[in-house]
């Protein structure tokens, strides 16, 4: 397969607007000829559908929840980060965009990365004049802060909950389209298949989830931001309705999927506290400007937290990384909580869960600063656990939280499918093997506002307008063909529960395609995967019937999908005999215990080719060229 990555020559400062000057334009008056779909109205989407109607084009819009504000994005906390250098300390569009190459340990794009950068101030400035109440300094100045992988305060927040004022901003310029009349909305709708019609994407069917009939959309193209696939682990910080479906459908009509197993734990989450449990609670990574964390340096102390003195205490991301401390980004910082955990240093009922102390901050500063920071999160970790974190430090441990693989994408954002696009946390672009924290909602919004507005013009240029109808026998074929596999799951009547499969199918990920995978351990994640697909087929459950509100039967669909998809995620692994970022191989690490790459043979991105159920995909590769930095063994230390 031929890959054109479309990335424009000349110098990297230049590649955008150079881009941006030479692309085809469509005619405003033509563009309302054109009809759009956007699958997700999270930031990625509800960004893309908003400013896509305003510039003319007819746009149909689509979520899983019941209304666009319950996009997951509403879930993120911490902040999102630009290269404004309002504090003055040093940040610049070439630091944020060298720190982010940096953070995703040289597996992503530099041009792909750069245009982030150079995009990433527009994104305050719009959502400021949205009125997202951003939090400010005394004399009304934006307010930033730190988050890992940076040593300068580029992070914009809103408290703790920055994605949803952010997602709030993008739903309202989402209204002003829906009531002008240029966008169509529709809810509690969940993408079964893409149509494709003579090699193109013309359009979608979708799963009314009330009353379980197959509808069809017909589209000049289709966008998806439709989020990424944590919940492959079963136990996440994701709702539960996110899933891989749109993505893996898109990936069966033939768009390639870009390196799968590349998968971010959280290191600040709650930790499990029983089986009974289907999800995690995230705690943002922005508690750890001012949060120390620590575990006991006896693992026989089981003293009360506040009763182990400074020198019983182990603060081991301050002793191994002082540069940045407990500043260093997720996947060091989540993989080090393993390790003391593996080590008998745990804490906690389960002895799986390391300390975040603020008792230092609160000392230093006064409750009441820290309380204006982080006080709805330490509001939320009370309800959940029962403990002030303002007396005692909370507990946490790493948790699935984002995946950085996704729909491969040129520097159009198109798929390997003409005509089908994909944003944010759906496709792989910007983040290489780690995402840096307050990065996803400068993606998701960079996508939707300024990107696919311009990226888009040049395809629907060349194809011009030519209408194909929902009575198209493709439609028709399609919605056949998930008809049928929802009544293949209804007729197995088995024994097991969705749920039951799930938490086995998270089980077998945590343990070998979690924060350290080695060969033996990838390779008897894919046998387990394959006797789990089987049994899923053969002994599932799922009651009620298709025609109508079917909880059960969404859940079988999107954990089949799963069930096929974990396998190219274990197979990801297995093949990249290296270690970058996220994707810690055991067999491959420095003498310090860090990832360890091997750029000579695998500095590309990992491209897999769906061949069928249960055939091995085919594999492509896009090397990855750095002209603008240096190759380096990453450390924070």
């Amino acid at each position: 397969m031929q890959l054109d990555s479309k990335i424009p020559a000349g110098a990297l400062e230049d590649k955008w607007d150079k881009y941006r000057f030479k692309a085809k334009l469509v005619n405003p008056a033509n563009k309302r000829k054109y009809n759009l779909i956007v699958v997700g109205t999270g930031l990625a989407g509800g960004a893309a559908a908003a400013t896509l109607a305003e510039l003319g084009y007819h746009v149909k819009a689509f979520c899983i929840q019941d209304s666009p504000r319950r996009a997951h994005s509403i879930a993120a906390q911490g902040g999102i980060n630009a290269a404004k250098n309002y504090p003055n300390d040093g940040d610049s569009i070439w630091r944020l965009f060298y720190d982010t190459v940096k953070g995703g340990d040289f597996r992503a794009r530099e041009a792909n990365v750069y245009r982030l950068a150079q995009v990433s101030n527009n994104i305050i400035d719009q959502c400021a004049a949205q009125g997202v109440p951003f939090a400010r300094e005394y004399g009304g100045m934006l307010s930033n802060r730190s988050f890992g992988g940076a040593q300068v305060s580029r992070t914009f927040y809103a408290r703790g909950q920055t994605g949803q004022q952010l997602l709030l901003g993008a739903y309202s310029a989402l209204s002003r389209q829906v009531g002008a009349g240029t966008v169509e909305m529709f809810a509690r709708r969940e993408l079964v298949d893409i149509v494709i019609v003579d090699g193109r994407t013309r359009g979608i069917i979708v799963r009314n989830l009330v009353t379980g009939e197959m509808e069809r959309y017909a589209a000049d193209a289709v966008l998806l931001a439709t989020g990424g696939y944590g919940t492959v682990f079963y136990l996440s910080t994701n709702a539960d309705s996110c899933n891989v479906g749109a993505a893996f459908k898109a990936y069966k009509r033939g768009a390639l999927f870009a390196n799968p197993c590349f998968t971010q734990i959280h290191p600040t989450c709650i930790p499990q506290g029983g089986d009974y449990q289907a999800k995690l609670t995230l705690m943002s990574e922005s508690l750890r400007n001012d949060g120390r964390i620590w575990v006991p340096k006896d693992p026989a102390d089981t003293r009360a937290p506040r009763d182990i003195p400074e020198d019983a205490r182990s603060y081991y991301l301050e002793e191994k990384y002082p540069s940045f401390g407990n500043l260093v980004p997720r996947d060091v910082a989540s993989r080090n909580a393993k390790e003391q955990c593996d080590a008998g240093l745990g804490v906690g009922p389960t002895g799986y869960a390391v300390y975040l102390d603020f008792a230092d901050a609160i000392k230093r500063d006064g409750r009441d600063v820290i309380a204006r920071k982080y006080g709805n999160l330490f509001d939320m970790y009370q309800n959940i656990t029962d403990d002030d974190p303002y007396e005692t430090p909370m507990m946490i441990y790493p948790a699935s939280h984002y995946t950085m693989g996704g729909l491969w994408v040129d520097y159009e954002l198109q798929t390997t499918i003409p005509g089908l696009f994909a944003l944010g946390e759906a496709n792989f672009s910007d983040h290489g093997a780690n995402r840096l924290g307050a990065s996803a909602l400068m993606q998701g919004l960079a996508d939707g506002y300024f990107v696919i507005p311009y990226t888009i013009g040049p395809f629907l240029a060349d194809h011009g307008v030519s209408p194909v109808g929902v009575d198209h026998p493709a439609f028709e074929t399609c919605a056949r063909e998930a008809a049928e596999r929802d009544r293949k799951l209804l007729a197995i009547e088995g024994r097991r529960t969705v749920r039951d499969l799930h938490r086995a199918l998270g089980k077998v990920m945590v343990d070998e395609v979690g924060m350290a995978r080695n060969a033996g351990g990838l390779n008897k994640a894919i046998g387990a995967i394959q006797e789990l697909r089987e049994e899923f087929w053969q002994n599932v459950k799922v009651g009620g019937e298709a025609d109508n509100f079917n909880l059960a039967l969404q859940k079988a669909g999107r954990l089949a999908d799963y069930l096929e998809f974990a396998e190219v995620m274990a197979l990801d692994a297995l093949t990249r005999d290296e270690s970058c970022g996220c994707h810690l191989r055991e067999e491959h690490q420095t003498a310090e215990h860090e990832a360890k790459r091997n750029d000579e043979d695998f500095c590309h991105v990992a491209l897999w080719e769906y061949a069928g159920f249960g055939n091995a995909p085919g594999f492509h590769k896009e090397p990855l060229v750095f002209e603008n930095v240096e190759l380096s063994q990453r450390s924070y230390k």
